[in-house]
């Protein structure tokens, strides 16, 4: 999964003949997943329809302060462009935008939404070469810079003119790639690596039956989406569930026991950063196993259960600088019994959730949870849905590595 994946991306275009190829560079971004929203200045029309660009990125194009052929007339606020965008980018940036951009002359809506943008910046130049080394467009590149802009640089090729050397606006393809490496490299978890336990474990009574629980894995694997969108290489040990992640930083390890996450999260615990124990691991397991199905012969039917390992408390056993998260689901004296977990499992963080509180527990799309650190502070959080708690579970080990 592209770094870009959900970014909400500005497209704003300048009249220049590389104008042509943003129709390649809009479909890059969509198929990147990525949300589209394109600017156009009046001048970069004669280069490339409005109408292309609006099938490609399944959104209408602006690029006039109101629409004047709406019978009523609807002014397209740049302010609301501004604040949706994660990042903006304009291509191609002509030397005329870029002087634009960096002396604040506000004449069309590209130029008044990029000074209303709260979010990074990047342009791509494109230029004859004469154009793109002279004085003032060099000031232009410094200026943006200094106001915290990137540049994607231009390349050296064919020009428009008949020349061939620099100012080349980068290819779509150059330009997705800048972008996504750039992003990456920025990623507040890039380089650390992270376990996540999720889902249930099913304990075999014989070939057919098991002891299981109704954990549907939604939890553990959002938080792996959101550690895998912050940079964070993971290892995803999940039990029997339906739910699918893609994205090269997760490498996903399939188990069914209780033993089988046990043997896997110690099989990479020691060279983890961040431990995070979402799964819902069986505390007993049956006894005897039986090889064959068992006959429903008898009216009454015992089975003799053993604990299973604790997978946790064996983690916070043996942790050096790990950062190790647990969970807890109660539902009665939370508070208490996740304290007591707390100390008695060696734990940095614990994430609580109660059965009492509507719209939490198995199964469901939203969680409410309290966070309690090792020093017994506590933080009640609101009901939120589990991507969103994933995020905050996440924020929680960024502010581990930065504080």
């Amino acid at each position: 999964m592209s770094v870009l994946s959900g970014k909400k991306i500005l497209l704003g275009i300048s009249g220049g003949i590389a104008a042509y190829k943003t129709a390649t560079l809009v479909r890059l971004f969509i198929k990147a997943g990525a949300h589209v929203q394109v600017i156009m200045t009046p001048a970069s029309k004669d280069f490339i329809t409005p109408l292309t660009l609006s099938t490609l990125s399944k959104n209408p194009v602006y690029s006039s302060f109101y629409n004047q052929d709406e019978e009523n007339e609807k002014w397209n606020s740049h302010v609301e462009l501004g604040l949706w965008a994660d990042l903006m980018v304009i291509a191609p940036a002509t030397a005329n935008t870029l002087s634009k951009m960096a002396n604040g002359i506000c004449d069309n809506l590209l130029i008044a939404t990029y000074l209303s943008a709260k979010c990074p910046v990047y342009f791509a130049p494109a230029m004859d070469l004469d154009m793109y080394i002279h004085p003032s467009t060099l000031e232009s590149f410094h200026q943006l810079k200094l106001f915290g802009n990137t540049i994607i640089p231009a390349e050296s090729g064919e020009l428009a003119s008949g020349l061939s050397g620099e100012g080349r606006m980068a290819e779509p393809e150059n330009i997705v790639a800048f972008l996504e490496a750039d992003l990456e490299k920025k990623l507040p978890l890039k380089g650390k690596k992270i376990l996540i336990t999720a889902g249930p474990t099913y304990e075999a009574i014989d070939p057919v039956r098991f002891i299981g629980n109704h954990s549907s894995g939604k939890m553990g694997f959002d938080i792996a989406q959101s550690a895998a969108n912050l940079g964070a290489s993971v290892v995803l040990v999940t039990g029997p569930t339906h739910l699918k992640i893609d994205s090269h930083l997760v490498k996903v390890v399939p188990v069914v026991s209780a033993q089988e996450m046990y043997e896997a999260c110690h099989q990479y615990f020691t060279d983890v950063d961040v431990a995070i124990a979402a799964a819902a691991v069986a505390d007993y397991k049956p006894k005897n196993v039986s090889l064959q199905k068992i006959k429903k012969e008898v009216n009454e039917f015992s089975i003799e259960l053993e604990k299973t390992k604790d997978i946790l408390a064996s983690m916070g056993e043996i942790k050096k600088n790990q950062f190790l998260i647990g969970f807890a689901l109660e539902t009665e004296n939370e508070i208490e019994n996740a304290k007591l977990k707390i100390k008695k499992k060696n734990l940095d963080l614990i994430v609580l959730n109660s059965l009492q509180d509507e719209g939490a527990g198995f199964g469901k799309p939203t969680n409410k949870i309290t966070f309690i650190d090792k020093n017994f502070r506590e933080e009640l959080m609101e009901l939120k849905s589990k991507e969103a708690v994933a995020d905050d579970i996440l924020n929680k080990v960024v502010a581990h590595f930065f504080k």
